[in-house]
């Protein structure tokens, strides 16, 4: 299995965020609102990504997962500059979160497949 994942900056990020919102939060009242949206960076960076098998993908988000097996994808194609998209058999298309287009060698070859060159 091939895992695809968001930089670690991110949660890096998102933690020193967090700490500097804490003397807010200690203020009491609504203000420990102020700790949720990083709270919920760190944890989106540290879940969300791209997992890559023989049988299929597994594409992480904030609040869940999709798992798309192989026979439904039509088609692995870049999405510009810095975003890749598995097209499927029914036309929809799904986001391969932390995937880019220089990764596409690799995906297939975690897939077990190689790549078809014209």
């Amino acid at each position: 299995m091939t895992r695809f994942r968001l930089p670690a900056s991110i949660s890096v990020a998102a933690l020193i965020t967090a700490l500097g919102g804490v003397p807010l939060a200690a203020l009491g009242g609504f203000w420990w609102l102020v700790l949720t949206v990083p709270v919920a960076v760190m944890v989106w960076a540290w879940r969300a990504g791209t997992d890559v098998n023989e049988r299929g993908l597994r594409v992480r988000a904030l609040l869940g997962s999709r798992i798309v097996l192989w026979p439904h994808v039509a088609e692995l194609r870049p999405d510009g500059p810095k975003r890749v998209v598995a097209v499927l058999t029914d036309g929809t298309a799904v986001e391969l979160t932390a995937v880019r287009p220089a990764d596409l060698p690799a995906l297939v070859r975690a897939a077990g497949q190689s790549l078809a060159t014209a």
